[in-house]
């Protein structure tokens, strides 16, 4: 036969509270952090992968394009030589 104590009853009422303040002062400080470094971070001038990867082809084809120009010059300047 079970006997209902109040204390105990109580005191398993205020730690599952406890419990539960707990967890939502962990959720809330999780939350607050994300947020400090989402400002951070939104502060600092970072790119996007896709811009990133644009910005590169631009690049490589720009060094192309130089190459072939200077063989062209180098060539012109040759049959200016002559």
């Amino acid at each position: 036969m079970q006997s209902q104590n109040p204390i105990i009853s109580d005191f398993v009422k205020i730690a599952n509270s406890a419990a539960g303040t707990f967890a939502g002062m962990t959720r809330e400080a999780r939350e607050s952090a994300r947020e400090r470094v989402k400002e951070a971070m939104g502060g600092m001038d970072f790119v996007s992968r896709e811009e990133f990867d644009a910005v590169k082809d631009m690049a490589a084809k720009a060094r192309e394009e130089n190459e072939k120009l200077s063989e062209r010059l180098a060539e012109l300047e040759a049959k200016l030589a002559k």
